[in-house]
């Protein structure tokens, strides 16, 4: 992460808000967020669907290409899937992101509801340090020909769907055969992704600096089957070879039904996310206080 001092001036002068829809309180604080990033001097610019969903007035929102564009922070209030939302749409335009948790786990928003005045105004004030998060893409190909295409920050899972049968997979890493999998599914994940569903699947947890990616079975059929930790240059090529009611998931959202005879082909994107962390942010307190490790027993 690279720390910045009280000293240095603050470079965001144009603030995108995004909100969660229909979740409770979130229309009172973008409105309170908003005048307050005014009266700092800040232009605000409105994310279109969430002016809408809010009920806030539409004519000067924007969407995401515009955002992009124009904003120099973006600071979403919801939970870890609002930011995964905005991370897809705004990582190819370089816009930083800060989260205000209005969500439950929230590992990636940082900033509590209650404390989002104060917090902000640290950023304002240069009071901040930044992280790089690097993305996946996923592409899938039948009979050889690309059919879907899709960005994600924590994961892409090729899993079962309604169907009880296992899926039956056949991997490959940057073009050499790694295994046959009989399993659920199979997680590929990013270190942000470690701590979702990599991690239910036990998967390790691997810190945000860390340049690689985890390939973890889900319930596989043969208990040696393992989780692997890889290179971020790696490339890998999961074929389909039985699969009645397969699906391919990126970032918990059921995206694309897949046949067997698919090939999903999945790497590390070429552009990265930045986040924004408040002045004191700890990685290590984060996973304290989510995961409540140290607690009295």
């Amino acid at each position: 992460m690279k720390p910045m001092s009280s000293s240095q001036q603050s470079s965001f002068k144009q603030v995108a808000l995004i909100g969660r829809y229909h979740t409770p309180g979130v229309a009172s604080n973008l409105a309170q967020l908003s005048a307050f990033l005014r009266q700092r001097g800040c232009g605000v610019l409105l994310e279109r669907e969430t002016a809408r969903n809010c009920g806030m007035p539409e004519a000067d929102a924007l969407d995401y290409v515009q955002i992009g564009a124009q904003a120099d922070l973006a600071v979403v209030l919801g939970g870890d899937g609002s930011m995964l939302n905005a991370a897809r749409h705004l990582a190819c335009y370089g816009v930083p992101l800060v989260g205000v948790n209005q969500g439950r786990l929230g590992f990636m928003t940082d900033i509590a509801a209650s404390d989002m005045l104060h917090k902000i105004g640290q950023l304002l004030d240069g009071l901040y340090s930044t992280e790089q998060r690097a993305l996946l893409t996923a592409r899938v190909l039948r009979e050889g020909k690309p059919v879907f295409e899709t960005l994600a920050l924590n994961d892409v899972v090729v899993n079962k769907g309604a169907a009880s049968r296992l899926v039956e997979l056949q991997v490959h890493v940057d073009g050499q055969f790694v295994f046959d999998l009989r399993a659920d599914g199979l997680i590929i994940a990013t270190p942000t992704g470690s701590t979702a569903y990599a991690l239910s699947s036990n998967g390790p947890i691997m810190h945000p600096d860390l340049r690689g990616l985890v390939l973890v079975p889900i319930s596989p059929h043969t208990l040696s089957n393992r989780p692997i930790a890889l290179s971020d240059r790696a490339v890998l090529d999961i074929t389909l070879v039985r699969a009645a009611d397969a699906r391919l998931h990126f970032d918990g959202q059921p995206q694309y039904d897949l046949i067997e005879g698919d090939r999903v082909v999945v790497q590390q994107a070429p552009h990265t996310i930045t986040f924004v962390h408040p002045s004191g942010y700890s990685y290590y307190a984060m996973l304290r206080e989510k995961l409540h490790w140290s607690e009295s027993l």
